[in-house]
């Protein structure tokens, strides 16, 4: 354990700043054994400096140390109990830009688990903190201290998983997060954990993230892990189920507020539908989109304001339908699109006859949806799975070539099925159809039942040892669809 003495001791006497600017603040209890479990690795890591630190109203401080742009504070009772330390350390001269508590995590099953959470009570304070309170949270340092706990523990025996909001402290004004080794004696004393819990605090990123409040599920809310480990966003509060029944308004607007949350994610399968309902209404009437997991995982290498606002256009023409960029979108966005201007580039809508986007879909449905992936298009999904007839592009696209091309993609897939004609000079398409005619086969002798069954799917049948092929019982069927596509 490397801690400097002596030469290197500074002294910082109460509410004088200087220049000691708020610094990421790493809380150790010296009663938890996980807790001194990472702070030795913590020491072992880097340089520290005992600080002498002048402050008899903070009768829990132990130690402080100092490392560059980090502080390492230690205090004597545990962690839970730690309401407002944030501003005991800025009355001691040291403020806090965000505070990581080093903790242990207990449980009942006795998993080995390396663990990340906000801290917030719900209902009832049985562990620290106040009844019906959060504190402020620090999302992007839960991500990343996850992130980097799965990376180094690749060829351990632990699991890693976010949790969901619980215990105290919660009177916390600065954004906080709990990095924590799990769940008992021997896995708080295990030094590998202690040097990867240490390592994962040390190398926090606070990159900037799309923000979920998260609902539904169990405690150790899987789908949302899954989510902030496979795709671009991160949580905030988090609300398991058997937490829901005290998520009034207010507990919404708290948990929103100590998130920054951008957005709602509800774990719909977990969740009750009267649950869906009434929190999907609270995000409503505060202008949040609620996505799903499959519109989370479509943002992806989407800009998040980009994506919500591409993902607003299209709920206002199809509300219950599912955004789907296309491969060619991407690149486009990719290439063209500046993500760092200030407004958003405009949209215009193609709204394809609906009459001929049906009827591909009807006979080719996975080949229409490869057509438009190629394209520079957003396409919309409706819930039953079909694929609507409104297509999303940015005004700076050649709009009018773009509507040619989804032609020709919907003509060369029908072709594969009918004889087909397009006239472009009067917008028309003439679909000839070969179908069974249940009248040709009876003038033919053909029975009802089976064989007409056989007719009907292109087998030849034997009556009365005359051989009755397919196309003696199919009849040609013309018809004219007028295309009435618009650009809006």
């Amino acid at each position: 354990m490397i801690v400097n003495n002596g030469a290197d001791r500074m002294t910082l006497p109460p509410t004088a700043y200087g220049n000691n600017v708020p610094k990421m603040t790493i809380i150790c209890s010296r009663v938890d054994p996980a807790s001194q479990n990472i702070k030795d690795h913590l020491h072992s890591m880097r340089e520290w400096s005992v600080v002498d630190v002048q402050c008899d109203d903070f009768e829990d401080l132990s130690t402080v140390y100092e490392y560059d742009g980090m502080r390492l504070v230690e205090v004597v009772s545990h962690h839970i109990y730690q309401d407002g330390i944030d501003r005991k350390l800025e009355e001691c001269g040291m403020p806090a830009s965000i505070l990581v508590f080093a903790s242990k995590h207990k449980s009942d099953d006795g998993r080995k688990l390396l663990t990340a959470h906000i801290t917030g009570n719900p209902n009832a304070a049985d562990f620290g903190g106040n009844p019906g309170e959060l504190a402020r949270a620090a999302p992007y340092a839960l991500r990343s201290i996850l992130m980097t706990m799965r990376q180094l523990s690749q060829d351990m025996d632990y699991d890693v998983s976010m949790e969901s909001t619980h215990h105290g402290p919660t009177d916390l004004n600065v954004p906080s997060v709990y990095a924590e080794i799990g769940s008992g004696e021997e896995e708080w004393n295990d030094v590998r954990a202690g040097d990867v819990v240490a390592r994962s605090i040390l190398n926090i990123d606070r990159q900037k993230v799309p923000v979920a409040v998260g609902f539904g599920g169990g405690h150790y809310a899987a789908r949302q892990s899954g989510l902030l480990f496979e795709t671009g966003i991160t949580f905030g509060h988090n609300f398991p189920n058997y937490q829901l029944e005290y998520v009034d308004e207010n507990m919404f607007a708290q948990a929103v507020e100590r998130s920054g949350a951008d957005l709602v994610y509800l774990d719909r399968k977990a969740m009750s539908a009267d649950d869906r309902f009434r929190i999907g209404t609270m995000a409503n009437d505060r202008g949040l989109l609620v996505l799903r997991e499959g519109d989370i995982r479509e943002m992806n290498g989407i800009p998040w304001n980009l994506f919500k606002y591409v993902f607003q256009k299209a709920q206002q023409v199809c509300p219950s339908g599912r955004v789907r960029f296309a491969d060619g979108m991407r690149e486009y966005i990719r290439e063209r699109i500046s993500i760092n201007s200030a407004d958003m580039p405009s949209m215009k809508l193609i709204r394809l006859d609906e009459t001929l986007v049906r009827q591909v879909g009807s006979v080719d449905r996975n080949n229409l949806v490869r057509s438009l992936q190629s394209l520079d298009v957003v396409y919309i999904e409706r819930e039953n799975g079909t694929v609507s007839n409104d297509l999303l592009v940015f005004k700076s696209q050649e709009v009018e070539v773009l509507l040619e091309k989804v032609i020709n993609e919907c003509i060369k897939i029908l072709k594969e099925h009918y004889e087909i004609e397009y006239i472009p000079s009067e917008n028309a398409l003439c679909i000839t159809d070969s179908r069974f005619s249940p009248k040709l086969a009876t003038e033919l002798g053909v029975p009802h039942g089976p064989m007409f069954g056989k007719l009907a799917e292109g087998h030849p049948v034997v009556i009365a040892g005359k051989t009755i092929s397919p196309d003696m019982v199919h009849e040609n069927i013309l018809n004219k669809l007028t295309l009435r596509n618009v650009i809006i």
